[in-house]
């Protein structure tokens, strides 16, 4: 089976537009839905943070408010995969050559530090240099931002999905925030392919596969499965 690198953000909080911190993290619906279903089909999964922090879970994303019936199902899970969440790999330590594919799940937290990482930088234009699958959903293709030079940018001209801009004010950090991903994303020359807020929608462009929202962590994590096994 296959080896996926998982990227998570190390952040804990991201700073407003009102300079007021944000308490934050990965959001717990997208780690746990894919690390439980690339599992689930046999694939190694190697979990890896800027530094080796050990990544934050952001509480909202476990409210019922939020993750309804969920909730426990979610809390359960990170509690089984805790050994790992407690020493992820050190991202800087990481040689993508050694992998199939790379996800990356959202939360704000890829937009306080992923979105900027030169170490995030290097494994993502090597895999898309090696036409290895890389998978962003939610806020995680801010990610991708960090490939972004006064020289261009890796992914211009690249179909993709995220967390849109009206997601962001309907249900994300609203026009506090302090820079909308979509709209960074189109000014760095992807082509944005939206769905509906709120429904599930996936994005494939060759090697890339995005997710738009939370809602759509099951479908980008099947789309993953299904390029890896037609890769055989």
């Amino acid at each position: 089976m296959s080896h996926i690198l998982m990227i998570v953000t190390g952040a804990n909080s991201l700073t407003l537009a009102d300079g007021t911190e944000h308490p934050t993290g990965f959001w717990a619906e997208e780690l746990v839905v894919a690390h439980r279903d690339l599992t689930r089909a046999g694939h190694t999964i190697t979990l890896a943070t800027p530094g080796g922090v050990r990544p934050t879970v952001d509480a909202g994303s476990l409210a019922e408010s939020t993750a309804g019936e969920k909730t426990a199902e979610l809390t359960s899970y990170l509690v089984s995969i805790d050994d790992v969440l407690a020493v992820p790999t050190v991202l800087a330590d990481v040689h993508p050559g050694g992998f199939d594919a790379v996800v990356i799940p959202g939360g704000h937290g890829p937009m306080t530090d992923l979105a900027f990482d030169e170490v995030t930088a290097g494994i993502l234009k090597a895999a898309d240099d090696a036409g290895t699958i890389i998978a962003p959903f939610c806020h995680g293709p801010a990610a991708l931002l960090s490939t972004r030079t006064d020289s261009g940018f890796t992914f211009a001209g690249r179909r993709l999905t995220v967390f849109t801009d009206d997601e962001e004010r309907q249900g994300g950090t609203g026009e506090n925030t302090p820079w909308f991903v979509e709209d960074e994303l189109r000014k760095a020359g992807a082509i944005i392919q939206s769905g509906p807020a709120w429904s599930s929608h996936v994005v494939i462009d060759g090697n890339l596969i995005s997710g738009q929202n939370p809602q759509s962590s099951a479908a980008v994590t099947a789309a993953v499965v299904e390029a890896l096994a037609a890769r055989g």
